[in-house]
């Protein structure tokens, strides 16, 4: 990130894994999903992290899907829309394929996982013929990836990606800390992933639960920026649920503007990426 550059703030307003019974105001069909994108747009999001439910609140890897959540978020607003292509644990790597393979689904960005993981009680499938299927398809249809590192090793697969020309620059990477069997959420370790990374590459800090608020500021500090969202936390502060993925967003533009910087818009981050 160069000096002065704006903070892009990510909301992630569903997740694969978040429930009614964690939180009863998580969005789950298309339009709750467009609603809740919307108001945290309004708040100060510059991307969107979508993930999509079927018709039992359940992880989803169909286009129709995630291509209706798409036309809702779009009808309503102007943010970067950003599908993970990490879904759910029971959903297979052939199933997630066509999330961008099919071509229905119009997004700017996806996200890319390198590597196969234990993630808490279950595995998170990522073999390689699925990361250089999906790492293909998003440069075909020039779909912007972003990396997302679970561990340090994964840093390695990802810029040995980049070498083999599977991923274009400019680079934008995202540390997702706090989940068992990756990192923890432990903000001295951020200087030392940076360090790992090409000059001018972008990246975010994602904490899980309680370490989204520490990794948020230790971010800010060291020129990162942020993602918030009930995919990561349903929390606001200790034993206090938030009243929307917005009050996350609010916030994030508060620390932002106390670090002495601006939020980003969702022309910035386009004209950064060189995407539509």
């Amino acid at each position: 990130m160069a000096e002065g550059d704006p903070v892009v703030i990510t909301v992630a307003p569903t997740g694969p894994l978040t429930t009614r019974k964690e939180h009863p105001r998580v969005p789950l069909s298309p339009a709750e999903i467009g609603a809740a994108v919307a108001e945290a747009a309004e708040a100060g999001a510059a991307v969107a992290h979508i993930h999509a439910r079927d018709g039992e609140g359940l992880p989803t890897a169909d286009p129709a899907v995630y291509a209706e959540i798409v036309r809702e978020i779009r009808s309503r607003c102007d943010i970067v829309v950003q599908a993970s292509t990490g879904v759910g644990l029971d959903v297979t790597p052939e199933a997630r394929v066509d999330i961008v393979g099919s071509g229905d689904v119009d997004v700017t960005m996806a996200t890319l996982n390198p590597a196969s993981m234990t993630f808490g009680q279950g595995t998170f499938h990522n073999p390689p013929w699925f990361v250089e299927r999906l790492a293909e398809i998003m440069r075909e249809r020039g779909i912007h990836p972003e990396l997302e590192v679970y561990d340090f090793g994964h840093v390695g697969l990802c810029l040995d990606l980049v070498r083999r020309g599977l991923v274009n620059e400019p680079l934008q990477f995202s540390f997702v800390m706090g989940v068992r069997g990756g990192m923890p959420g432990d903000p001295a370790l951020l200087p030392q992933l940076m360090a790992m990374l090409p000059e001018g590459t972008m990246w975010q800090a994602i904490g899980i639960a309680r370490a989204q608020l520490p990794l948020s500021f230790a971010a800010l500090a060291l020129g990162g920026n942020l993602r918030v969202g009930f995919e990561d936390n349903v929390y606001y502060r200790r034993g206090q649920l938030a009243d929307s993925n917005a009050q996350f967003v609010r916030r994030a533009v508060e620390l932002v503007h106390t670090a002495g910087r601006e939020p980003a818009s969702p022309g910035w981050v386009r004209e950064r990426l060189g995407v539509t």
